[in-house]
C-alpha cells in the first residue's frame, strides 16, 4: 500500500519557497537517512573549497540512499540541513531545486535549515539528514 503524503501550508504560516510547513504521512514505512556530506565513493571530500560542488554531491548521496531503500525524492517528507555559512543559502537552494526538478509528483518536504560552527570534518560545508516515507 502506497503512503498518503499530504503537504500542508496554512495561509496563516505563509507559502514557503521550496518546502512545506507541514507534511502528514499515513499508511507507510518510514526511512531515516543519516546526515549526508560531500563524500565521494572513494571516501574523499568532493569540492573541498567549492560549496556548490559539495551541495551537488550531498544531493547525489541522498539520491543513492533513497534508491537503496526503494525510494525517490518524491518520498522525502523531512530534511534537516546544516550549513557552516548562511552565505551559501542561495547556492544550497539552487542545488535543492535541481534535485527536486525531476520529481513527479512534485515534492516539498518539511525542512529545517540551520547554520552550525562546523561539521564532523573541517572541509565539509553542508550536511543533510532526511526522512522518507514509502
Amino acid at each position: 500500500m502506497a503512503p498518503t503524503i499530504n503537504r500542508i501550508n496554512p495561509p496563516e504560516l505563509g507559502t514557503p519557497p521550496g518546502y512545506s510547513q507541514i507534511v502528514e504521512v499515513s499508511g507507510s514505512r518510514l526511512i531515516f537517512i543519516a546526515g549526508q556530506t560531500a563524500t565521494g565513493a572513494d571516501g574523499h571530500v568532493v569540492g573541498k573549497y567549492d560549496f556548490s560542488a559539495q551541495a551537488d554531491q550531498v544531493f547525489r548521496n541522498l539520491g543513492v540512499a533513497l534508491q537503496a531503500s526503494g525510494c525517490t525524492a518524491a518520498n522525502l517528507v523531512k530534511l534537516t540541513v546544516f550549513l557552516t555559512d548562511m552565505e551559501n543559502l542561495a547556492r544550497y537552494r539552487e542545488a535543492r531545486n535541481r534535485f527536486f526538478a525531476s520529481v513527479t509528483p512534485p515534492a516539498a518536504p518539511a525542512v529545517t535549515l540551520v547554520e552550525v560552527a562546523k561539521l564532523y570534518g573541517p572541509d565539509f560545508k553542508i550536511e543533510i539528514e532526511a526522512i522518507a516515507a514509502i
